[in-house]
């Protein structure tokens, strides 16, 4: 029986972010920018070709505002 990776989800702390746009520069197929250069999120399932990328996002962002977890199944 193969193994499914688990799902991961993205999430943003609007409070702490500060508008740097690097995770839409890393992840632009999840993440744009807005009028102001905050991100939106086009989806919050990461799929599962795009876990890397998404952690590669978590980490360069400079104020940890991104991030993500694992879904409740």
């Amino acid at each position: 029986m193969a193994m499914t990776p688990a799902l991961a989800l993205l999430r943003v702390d609007r409070i702490a972010c500060t508008g740097h746009g690097q995770c839409a520069e890393l992840l632009p197929e999840l993440i744009s920018l807005d009028e102001w250069g905050y991100p939106v999120l086009h989806d919050t399932a990461v799929p599962p070709d795009l876990h890397a990328h998404a952690r590669r996002a978590v980490r360069a962002c400079p104020r940890l505002a991104l991030h993500t977890d694992r879904a409740q199944t």
